[in-house]
């Protein structure tokens, strides 16, 4: 099968995922009120870029292990429609982070965005290694430097999201600041080190 029609349906769900996080992003006051509404509603305006940051790291990492791919199967197929699954979920507990930073929903609201990047981690790594293991799906050119780069790029990404995730029972708000942390970590190391891939 060519890969074509899985990249295209693949943008759109990473297109239509980013779009819906600023939909959530709204402030509602009177008229004289809502300069000091807008200052307020700061962790909308932080979880938007931060997951909006995560969504686009995601895409691009997507491309990169698409341009390594020459063929796909069936079972690929259905790895990567569960991984857009999970990345078409991230609006959700953006939403609910932004709703509940300044109350006791936090606690609930980190653990359930740590879950959902925990789990598009996992679904990261099998879509990778699915196709990357033994050379299934690789394209016949494709760069073993390359192909190893990104296998040892991969394999942190659960580890890394499942400890910011657990850090939620004891502190949701230390948990929210680590989420920003890996997003921008993992910007930082695109722009330095992507132009290598």
């Amino acid at each position: 099968m060519e890969t074509a029609r899985l990249e295209t349906f693949a943008d759109g769900v990473f297109a239509i995922a980013a779009t819906l996080l600023i939909i959530d992003v709204s402030v509602h006051a009177p008229g004289g009120d809502l300069g000091s509404a807008i200052l307020k509603a700061w962790p909308q305006y932080a979880a938007y870029a931060v997951s909006f940051i995560t969504i686009g790291i995601m895409w691009l990492n997507h491309h990169d292990c698409m341009r390594q791919i020459g063929t796909i199967d069936r079972r690929f197929m259905t790895i990567n429609l569960v991984l857009l699954m999970c990345i078409a979920f991230v609006p959700f507990p953006t939403r609910l982070i932004a709703d509940h930073f300044h109350d006791e929903g936090l606690h609930a609201a980190a653990i359930t965005y740590g879950v959902t990047l925990t789990t598009t981690a996992i679904c990261f790594g099998s879509f990778w290694f699915y196709a990357a293991r033994g050379n299934r799906l690789l394209a016949d050119g494709a760069d073993p430097q390359v192909i190893s780069g990104i296998s040892r790029s991969y394999l942190p990404g659960a580890p890394i999201y499942g400890a910011a995730t657990l850090s939620a029972l004891w502190s949701p708000k230390l948990a929210v600041a680590l989420f920003g942390a890996v997003a921008l970590f993992y910007l930082l190391e695109s722009s330095i080190f992507g132009t290598s891939k």
